[in-house]
């Protein structure tokens, strides 16, 4: 018997067949995980989960606020929902319900569109119709447009409490969602901006850069001019040219007397 009964050689030894049997437990659990058994299971499951969490953000996931689009759905995608509110001539809120009346909203327990003021705060777009300007409503003390109240009014009775679908192009200077936006009529649907320009209640928006149209322009502007010469809507406020909005918020904010006086 050797003295002491623990010597190097045999605390060497035995570490060796642990060490043996530690990795050729690991080899034997790494061959069964590369295995095709287990493999091909595992990786349906993972692509399945990856798949829904995909088709959830991007086509169910309801999106309460602007900064929440996500920047690769701009010109790719379309949010449909309900408008809530128009606020102006041009502009408008909207609940969004992914899927619409498929995936529950209207019918089913929880996937109310709400109605009180209270429970819409902060959870709804504000869009801004693209290619359109409408005459100004008062905001922060400034004199309303002529015009304004026309155009606010035709627009609540187009679309307020309708469901629409908004074509996304980008974000604004205002956190607005700029999108072109249209709305059932019977079996067809109608694009708002254009309704608006037929009507005589907007003007082409120009602008040197951020005017969007989307495949519209030549029918907008065939819109407009017809509007102009039957002398509809803003056109029949008066015998002078009308100022385009933006030229109306470029005087009141230089206080230009021609701007603050303006009258019909």
């Amino acid at each position: 018997m050797k003295w002491p009964p623990s010597s190097p050689d045999d605390n060497s030894g035995r570490i060796r067949r642990f060490t043996e049997r530690v990795l050729s437990r690991e080899l034997l659990t790494a061959k069964v995980l590369l295995s095709p058994e287990v493999l091909f299971p595992t990786g349906i499951l993972t692509s399945g989960t990856l798949a829904a969490i995909y088709f959830y953000s991007h086509y169910v996931r309801r999106i309460p606020m602007t900064s929440e689009i996500y920047p690769s759905f701009f010109r790719r995608r379309s949010l449909f929902g309900t408008v809530t509110s128009v606020g102006d001539g041009d502009n408008f809120r909207l609940f969004h319900t992914p899927g619409g009346r498929l995936m529950g909203w209207g019918w089913m327990p929880g996937r109310k569109v709400p109605t009180a003021k209270k429970d819409l705060r902060d959870v709804t777009l504000s869009i801004r119709i693209a290619g359109v300007d409408a005459p100004e409503c008062a905001h922060f003390g400034k004199t309303a447009q002529p015009g304004s109240a026309e155009a606010l009014a035709w627009l609540r009775s187009y679309i307020l409490n309708r469901r629409v679908r908004a074509y996304i192009y980008r974000r604004d200077q205002y956190e607005r969602v700029v999108a072109s936006v249209k709305v059932r009529e019977g079996l067809f649907r109608r694009d708002v901006g254009l309704e608006m320009l037929k009507a005589g209640m907007a003007m082409i928006y120009e602008s040197r850069m951020g005017a969007e149209f989307g495949s519209l322009e030549r029918k907008y502007r065939e819109a407009e001019a017809l509007a102009k010469r039957q002398r509809i809507g803003i056109w029949a406020l008066s015998n002078k040219r009308f100022i385009s909005p933006g030229d109306y918020k470029k005087g009141l904010r230089e206080r230009r007397p021609d701007i603050i006086k303006y009258k019909v």
